[in-house]
């Protein structure tokens, strides 16, 4: 029996199933929670600084080495953000094959996310390959609907880690309708298995946990959101990409490599799968709509663990919205428009698998890039995640440590955090006396 004003510390060294190095310290006393640390300890890359200097067309091909899980919506969100300074606006089959592009990097990311991280914690095991030993089929069938997504991404963007193929104002290449024909029969195939996700996912037992979040998503007019559309929430925001310094700041906290993202007005909030169901449910394909009403999860859900299911619902639909963009394609008449340098500062906003991806360069008259900010879903989730574990913790501590850690860690990847992505470092002011 664990003593009144006994001192209890739980600490995961380092985070398993999640993207890059991160730790979690929890520190306990008096059966109440004292303090929280989500710490994420991979070292800063540096990425903003040494595209100083670079011309703004080779800005996308870096950026999308930032992650090898989600690089597509690195590289797309630097490329609007430079469209926007450039005065570029993409429309038509070419601004059809971008969303092309996005399904299938959704479709792996979540894929690899349900399957492969998240499922283990809600059936029991320790990692995918022990719960591969009693449920073969359905890792195999995770597997595939990565794999078809890769396949997409490979297509498309000339491999499916880190693409070639994407430029400011379109592509470098662009298709032939008839080299999506194979694709158009394995994506019926990925069609049904995403209907399967949902329904075998729906059964899991969920912990019973929700809180009042602010969601925060792009918002379009006509589609859900990828890569365009303004900045929105559930508590009045809607503004433009280029607003997004004046609504929101990235603080420096100490004990982690990554900033914390905060609205400047009231502080965390939460982005992804989640937060765009919240906002987007409506904008779905009716098939997805139904199948998330079938599996009982509906714009109103306010549980993080159940991110699963909006992840779910989001491969329904980016199969749905990768079927009808291939059997209605036609091949552009360029791959691109013309892109002439300039100065000035542009915006882009899209929405990576974990949640909106923010850019923001400056370019000089020659086309080189003079400042950079790059603000990733993950450290805009950070504060959320730890006020979750703030208020998820004292409701299970009854349990023993080793169940309690591990349901810490399940709050955590409920975010799918991509730790690589999160580690940039604040401008460093050096005094030497």
């Amino acid at each position: 029996m664990k003593k009144k004003n006994e001192t209890r510390v739980i600490k995961v060294d380092t985070l398993a199933r999640v993207e890059g190095e991160g730790a979690l310290y929890v520190k306990l006393k008096g059966g109440a929670v004292c303090d929280v640390r989500l710490k994420i300890f991979e070292p800063p890359r540096f990425f903003e600084a040494f595209l100083e200097g670079r011309d703004f067309n080779e800005v996308p091909d870096i950026t999308a080495r930032i992650c090898g899980i989600c690089p597509v919506a690195y590289q797309m969100s630097s490329v609007h953000a430079m469209e926007d300074l450039l005065g570029l606006r993409v429309e038509g089959p070419l601004r059809e094959l971008r969303r092309l592009l996005y399904c299938g990097e959704w479709i792996e990311s979540h894929a690899l996310h349900i399957y492969m991280l998240h499922a283990p914690d809600f059936l029991g095991y320790d990692d995918a390959i022990k719960m591969a030993k009693d449920h073969p089929g359905v890792v195999e069938r995770g597997l595939r609907l990565k794999r078809a997504g890769n396949d997409l991404m490979a297509l498309i963007g000339g491999r499916e880690i880190h693409p070639i193929n994407v430029r400011v104002g379109g592509f470098y290449k662009v298709f032939e309708k008839r080299d999506f024909a194979a694709l158009i029969e394995e994506f019926k195939w990925a069609r049904e298995a995403a209907l399967e996700t949902l329904k075998w996912s729906a059964g899991f037992d969920f912990p019973d946990f929700e809180k009042d979040y602010e969601f925060i998503a792009l918002r379009h007019d006509s589609e859900y959101p990828f890569n365009e559309g303004r900045i929105a929430s559930n508590r009045g925001l809607d503004i433009a990409p280029e607003e997004f310094p004046r609504h929101f700041e990235e603080r420096h906290v100490e004990h982690t490599n990554a900033l914390h993202c905060v609205l400047k007005e009231r502080g965390a909030y939460f982005v992804g799968p989640l937060a765009r169901c919240h906002l987007n449910f409506d904008r779905l394909t009716p098939l997805a709509r139904q199948a998330a009403g079938e599996a009982g999860f509906g714009p109103e859900c306010r549980n993080p663990f159940k991110s699963i299911l909006a992840r779910g619902v989001e491969v329904l639909y980016a199969c749905d919205e990768a079927l009808r963009i291939m059997k209605n394609y036609e091949r552009p008449e360029r791959p691109a428009l013309a892109a002439e340098p300039r100065a000035g500062t542009g915006h882009g906003a899209t929405e990576a698998p974990r949640g909106i991806l923010y850019h923001r360069y400056t370019l000089d008259a020659a086309g080189r890039v003079t400042a950079a900010c790059i603000v990733p879903p993950t450290s805009q989730n950070q504060k959320t995640i730890e006020d979750d574990l703030w208020q998820f913790i004292p409701r299970h501590l009854d349990l023993p440590e080793a169940e309690l850690t591990g349901r810490c860690e399940q709050a955590i990847r409920n975010y799918d955090p991509c730790i690589s992505c999160a580690t940039h470092f604040l401008k460093l002011d050096l005094v030497r006396e």
